[in-house]
């Protein structure tokens, strides 16, 4: 049974991903990833902050008056496609197993849910699957969060938006 307390929480755990919260239907905030950079030799990288990624959600929980049980998240459920690059997968592969593993230590209940579901529902209507089409369906739901997503690599953003609003409206999930 959905509560209207319930805090959705969606992670899109890219890089430049980011965590969205919705309690019931009405938009609370989009956080970023917490990521650095670093430099090796002469090239500069980003890194996940993993210590930070967890203090993210637990300030979510004590800002929002919500214990971390009385939370569900949707994390993007990441896999390898045709095309990109060897260190891109590995990257996307390294955020999503951080996401999981912080978020299961925490106790909080975990859907992963793959792209092709969420997308299918969230952007019908021959929108495209791309992911401008993800900030223009985030900003017709939510107009409110227009603030959150004045850049075009704000996609990170929408993306979380559109799982966590994917999760509250499917119920996807049963409690553990």
């Amino acid at each position: 049974m959905k509560k209207t307390s319930q805090l959705y929480i969606g992670i899109d755990p890219g890089l430049h991903g980011a965590v969205a919260v919705l309690r019931g239907n009405k938009f609370i905030g989009v956080w970023d990833t917490p990521t650095t950079t670093v430099k090796r030799g002469k090239k500069t990288h980003n890194v996940y902050l993993p210590a930070s990624m967890v203090e993210v959600l637990k300030r979510i929980a004590n800002d929002y008056g919500s214990s971390l049980m009385e939370s569900v998240v949707g994390l993007e459920e990441v896999h390898a496609m045709p095309g990109q690059g060897v260190t891109s997968m590995f990257s996307m592969g390294k955020g999503s197993g951080l996401w999981e593993g912080i978020i299961t230590a925490l106790g909080m209940p975990l859907v992963r849910i793959p792209p092709q579901r969420w997308k299918k529902e969230m952007l019908a209507d021959g929108r495209g699957k791309d992911k401008q089409a993800s900030i223009v369906r985030a900003l017709e739901l939510f107009p409110e969060a227009a603030s959150h997503m004045a850049r075009k690599k704000d996609e990170g953003r929408a993306e979380a938006i559109l799982i966590a609003e994917y999760l509250r409206r499917t119920n996807d999930y049963d409690g553990a």
